[in-house]
């Protein structure tokens, strides 16, 4: 017999780590109240079963990390401290309890390390498991928030860690049979990892545009070129794939390299600055992430990744809406 909604939603609350002191009312009034200092930075992001994970692929608790990693990525992306958050689950028929838990004990796992509390939100039914996450973000100190929408022609293009494993886990999670059920690729799909300390390592060092991976490499890097009116071009031979992801997508090394850049979700930091900042960069995110320069900001627009000979290669990126 599953247990009532309330009950439900103290027994999920309890999986969450308790509220600072600028929460003033938590979770269990009709409205959560937050006292914020400065400007607030806000993300709504959400997580549908088959359009963005599909079981038994994804155990309930890698869905609950993935759907609020995936929304702190994105304050992240702007330099924003995590603050807290609000999650809208919508529940299936017969979804057991012990899922739910399961769910709620993911989402805790990131609030807990990225020290951010989840102070409402709501339970209600759905013909899939879907999840809301509503993440609230505020400026660092000495930290300035940055957008998509400032990068200059001269700047240098660079990437935090390496890209392709999500696309490659991704492809590891479909297959019958899997060599490594643990191993790193795989991670990258179930328990990403936002990168909000290399973010404002980022904007601290001038960062003049930055965005996460989540759509593909070239998808996103054309968000930046669009809002900012420049072209980036990017070397492929520059890019930092993650180790065994080209050759999981593809025997053929080319075929490889393009999937990995497609495929998006690695949720990277993709941020342009001056070419004399990166060093600093790099000292200060020392132990966290790589930092690696893949290409320039010139004048025109668009985005292109470049082969070893200087042609544009055919790279796709994640449409939501593409099956409409």
């Amino acid at each position: 017999m599953s247990t009532g909604e309330f009950e439900l939603i103290a027994k999920f609350i309890e999986r969450l780590p308790a509220p600072g002191p600028e929460v003033l009312v938590a979770s269990g009034d009709d409205a959560a109240v937050a006292d914020h200092d400065g400007p607030v930075v806000v993300s709504v992001d959400a997580a549908v079963e088959g359009v963005h994970f599909e079981r038994p692929a994804f155990s309930a608790e890698a869905i609950g990390r993935k759907a609020l990693a995936s929304a702190v990525s994105d304050l992240a992306a702007m330099a924003a401290t995590p603050r807290h958050g609000y999650v809208v689950v919508g529940v299936p028929p017969g979804e057991p309890d012990s899922n739910l838990l399961a769910l709620a004990d993911g989402i805790g796992s990131v609030a807990t390390t990225e020290q951010m509390a989840i102070i409402g939100g709501d339970l209600v039914g759905s013909p899939v498991l879907m999840i809301s996450v509503t993440a609230i973000g505020a400026e660092a100190d000495g930290t300035p928030l940055v957008t998509r929408a400032g990068a200059q022609p001269g700047d240098a293009v660079v990437v935090t860690g390496e890209i392709g494993g999500a696309a490659a886990g991704l492809r590891l999670l479909g297959a019958e049979t899997r060599a490594d059920p643990d191993g790193p690729l795989i991670a990258r799909q179930l328990s990403p990892t936002p990168r909000v300390v290399a973010g404002q390592a980022l904007a601290r060092a001038g960062a003049t545009a930055m965005i996460d991976l989540s759509d593909g490499l070239v998808a996103d890097a054309s968000h930046l070129a669009r809002a900012s009116g420049v072209r980036i071009e990017m070397e492929v031979e520059s890019v930092p794939f993650q180790p065994g992801a080209v050759e999981t997508l593809s025997s053929d090394p080319r075929e490889g390299r393009i999937s990995a850049a497609s495929g998006g979700e690695d949720y990277e930091l993709l941020a342009c600055l001056p070419e004399d900042r990166i060093s600093a960069v790099r000292t200060e995110i020392e132990g966290e992430c790589e930092l690696t320069r893949i290409g320039s900001v010139l004048e025109g627009d668009g985005a292109v990744l470049l082969d070893d000979s200087g042609g544009s290669l055919p790279v796709d990126g994640f449409d939501h809406l593409a099956d409409r």
